[in-house]
C-alpha cells in the first residue's frame, strides 16, 4: 500500500511540473535578425505559459523565468557590452540593437514572474510598475530601430 501512495504522490507531482524545459541561452535568445519586433518575439519563447491562468503556474516555472533573468544580464554583461565595446560604426550599433532585443527578453521573464507572483497572491504591485517601466522602454528603443539589422551573440549558459 505504501508503494502504491508514494507512485500517486510521484504521478501527480509530475503533472505538476512546470510547463517549461531546460534551455540553451542561445536557443532562446531572441538578439539577431532585426529590430522592431522583440516584444513579440519575447512573447514567444515564453508561450507554453498559459496567460489566461497565471496562478497555476508552479515554482518550477518561476525558476525558470528568474533564470531567463540571470542569462540574460550574464550575456549584456559578459558578451555585449565587450562586443560593443570592441565594435564601432554600424557593427557596434547592430549589436546594441541585439543587446536592446536581449533586455527585452530579460525584461519579459521578469514582468511574467511577477505577474505569476501577484496571481498567486503576492503584493509585487510596486515592482511590476518599476519593471514595466524598464521593459517599455526597451520595447520602444527596439520599435525605434525596426526594420534594422540586430546582431546574435552566442552565450554559453542554461536556464533552470
Amino acid at each position: 500500500m505504501r508503494f502504491s501512495l508514494a507512485l500517486i504522490a510521484a504521478s501527480a507531482a509530475a503533472v505538476q511540473a512546470g510547463v517549461f524545459t531546460q534551455q540553451n541561452y542561445d536557443d532562446i535568445s531572441i538578439s539577431g535578425g532585426v529590430a522592431g519586433n522583440a516584444e513579440q518575439e519575447a512573447l514567444a519563447v515564453f508561450s507554453a505559459l498559459d496567460l489566461n491562468n497565471l496562478a497555476s503556474a508552479d515554482e518550477d516555472d518561476i525558476d525558470f523565468l528568474k533564470s531567463v533573468n540571470s542569462i540574460c544580464n550574464d550575456a549584456e554583461k559578459e558578451a555585449f557590452n565587450t562586443a560593443i565595446d570592441a565594435a564601432d560604426g554600424e557593427e557596434a550599433d547592430a549589436l546594441q540593437r541585439g543587446k536592446i532585443k536581449n533586455k527585452v527578453l530579460k525584461l519579459q521573464a521578469t514582468m511574467l514572474r511577477l505577474m505569476i507572483q501577484e496571481a498567486q497572491g503576492e503584493d509585487v504591485a510596486d515592482d511590476i510598475a518599476k519593471e514595466q517601466k524598464k521593459l517599455n522602454n526597451n520595447i520602444q528603443q527596439d520599435e525605434d530601430e525596426a526594420g534594422n539589422a540586430s546582431t546574435f551573440l552566442s552565450f554559453d549558459a542554461q536556464t533552470a
